[in-house]
């Protein structure tokens, strides 16, 4: 039996496949940004024990399906949407999306069903050369998905785009929210206290790239551009992260002989320590969504370069105008564009007004409109 309508909106956020991603921690923050203006949130997911959760407060009711594979959770789906009837379920993953869109056919309820795209779709399937086949049978997939959707949530212009170019859904089915990445405890883990001998006073410049060590970061163009800027100028890079392409990233350093002025450390638990203490942030990425770690510099002050890519650093530096923007794969005007960021960084109040839609409260606000539900007189408050 359904439960009685409430005044107050409930959402549900659903993500079974749950890791230590930019999508987990942003549907993380959802959660945190709703709850904090009044709304009932429901999160559920496959496991207890992932990244992020900890984060959550108290309010928001953690449901677990322990599934050993994801098709396994329809049905325990269906019966949460049959006992609780949400006014709204966002899923974030094709996979999760799949099962949400199958009990959307099965629930007789008022939940309605939104998606929300976290990359550019086109792009990343050009860039990691996929071919004619497999793009065809993903481009249906997806198409299948946002046409059946009541909504979508992009998180940028450019994946709104890709979405209706892909799907050809209308603009009008599309909402456009900032990710919701600047948080209290960005600030607080930036002024962290901190032993690493790389973060000094008087060391050359520190440059600083954050991210998985796969293909999307691109980070062998990043380390060309800086064996570039290093003979102009005295300055070390560190990469901060992990993935499969670390010992080629390794092996790439050496072949530059970039020796002591380069450090791979791998993944550290707190990024923000670094980015306070850099001279530049660099984003070399080939294709992004909405790149969280470029907003987080800007909102620090930290002074930037990003690559033009698809999609969300044209929408998040205003078009070049807080951090230069140079095209994807170009080592020497990256190099370029690094050296005259050093030589004269901006004012760190502009960066830091350039990204103030970033917050959990302002996004939340918009994912509540989005949604198309109210609060009652004086929830949020």
């Amino acid at each position: 039996m359904q439960q009685p309508r409430r005044s107050t909106p409930s959402v549900c956020l659903f993500i079974l496949k749950f890791g230590d991603g930019g999508v987990e921690r942003m549907m993380v923050n959802i959660a945190r940004g709703l709850a904090m203006i009044g709304v009932r949130v429901d999160f559920i997911i496959k496991d207890e024990n992932a990244p992020f959760l900890h984060l959550l407060p108290p309010e928001v009711r953690l449901i677990t399906f322990p599934v050993s594979r994801q098709k396994a959770a329809l049905p325990k789906l269906i019966d949460y949407l049959r006992r609780n009837d949400p006014d709204i379920l966002l899923s974030a993953k094709t996979k999760d999306d799949q099962i949400a869109l199958q009990a959307k056919r099965r629930h007789a309820g008022r939940t309605r069903f939104f998606l929300r795209p976290g990359s550019a779709l086109l792009s990343s399937m050009e860039a990691r050369g996929a071919g004619v086949l497999r793009r065809w049978l993903k481009t249906r997939r997806l198409t299948q998905l946002f046409t059946q959707a009541d909504g979508v949530v992009a998180v940028s212009q450019g994946v709104a785009d890709e979405v209706v170019q892909l799907s050809g859904i209308s603009m009008d089915k599309i909402d456009i929210i900032r990710n919701p990445t600047i948080t209290p405890e960005l600030y607080e883990q930036a002024d962290a206290p901190t032993t690493d001998p790389w973060l000094g006073l008087d060391l050359p410049p520190l440059i600083l790239g954050i991210g998985g060590l796969g293909r999307a970061k691109d980070f062998p163009t990043l380390m060309r551009a800086f064996s570039l800027v290093r003979q102009e100028q005295d300055c070390r890079l560190m990469i901060l992260g992990q993935g499969h392409k670390q010992a080629s990233l390794a092996n790439l350093a050496k072949a530059l002989k970039l020796g002591d002025d380069f450090r791979l450390p791998g993944f550290v638990d707190n990024p923000y320590v670094y980015l306070k203490w850099a001279k530049l942030f660099v984003l070399s990425s080939r294709w992004e969504g909405s790149p969280n770690v470029l907003t987080e510099a800007l909102a620090l002050g930290t002074p930037s370069v990003s690559t033009d890519c698809p999609s969300g650093p044209f929408e998040i530096t205003r078009g070049g105008e807080v951090a230069p923007l140079v095209p994807v794969g170009d080592p020497e005007r990256l190099a370029e564009a690094m050296l005259q960021t050093l030589r004269q960084p901006p004012d760190p109040d502009l960066l830091k007004a350039a990204v103030s839609e970033y917050t959990l409260e302002k996004s939340a606000r918009r994912y509540l409109a989005a949604f198309g539900l109210t609060l009652p007189p004086g929830a949020g408050e």
